[in-house]
């Protein structure tokens, strides 16, 4: 079991998945070092790990860039990837039960990907963003295919207050019949925020209906701010 396996596999999980099923999303503190932070915010300067640089401006996706990475992964990726993906799939399963979704996600990452392979869907997703002063990220899902998974994470690798100012990140949910209701979080260098993809269950009086979530970045006011966004399936383009 290398580290970070450990390290994962340490976390008080059932604290993080009553926290998913309760607000659908959970943050966790220093899953990765200053010195593994600071080693993966250097990898976006290296040209061959990238599959694609997308300009958020050009796209009207707010201000910023991020750089999709190739196959194979940086080993950090691919081992949080693969393990936190186990410790999420049993969430991800009961949610469809509840919205009574006819879809069952295998046990193991691999096995996932095998069926986004079916759909096209051959494309690394994990990615690095990058934000300047005045960078932003307007609301969105990450969403590449048919072939979906109901949860993400991002890894902050800049410290608020030191490296940048301002760009929290920003939770939406839109509940059936009423106003969106927005979380704004603050992570340290090297937390980690697991949250909802796209919609998450929320049990009412009828029994549990569909509550639509999106997510964004505020404006950075001073410095950079990188993160490590880990998407578990795979994309056509």
């Amino acid at each position: 079991m290398t580290s970070i396996e450990r390290q994962i596999a340490s976390l008080d999980w059932p604290k993080i998945i009553e926290q998913l099923l309760t607000n659908g999303y959970s943050q966790v503190e220093s899953i990765l070092s200053e010195q593994q932070c600071d080693q993966l915010k250097d990898l976006y300067q290296d040209d061959s790990r990238y599959r694609k640089t997308v300009n958020m401006q050009r796209f009207r996706f707010g201000k910023g860039e991020y750089r999709y990475f190739n196959y194979p992964l940086p080993n950090y990726v691919e081992q949080l990837r693969e393990t936190i993906y186990r410790y999420l799939v049993p969430v991800a399963n009961a949610w469809m039960k509840q919205l009574k979704i006819d879809c069952e996600y295998p046990m193991r990452h691999p096995e996932f990907i095998k069926l986004c392979q079916t759909e096209a869907q051959h494309l690394a997703t994990p990615l690095i963003l990058k934000y300047q002063r005045g960078g932003f990220n307007t609301l969105h899902q990450d969403l590449y295919g048919s072939v979906y998974f109901p949860i993400q994470l991002v890894i902050n690798l800049s410290q608020e207050g030191v490296d940048y100012k301002g760009g929290e990140l920003v939770l939406t949910e839109q509940i059936p019949r009423a106003q969106s209701c927005a979380k704004v979080l603050r992570p340290n260098k090297g937390d980690m925020i697991i949250f909802s993809t796209n919609f998450r269950p929320q049990l009412g009086t009828r029994g549990f209906y569909r509550v639509t979530m999106k997510h964004g970045v505020s404006e950075v006011t001073q410095g950079a701010r990188y993160a490590l966004g880990v998407i578990f399936h795979d994309a056509k383009t």
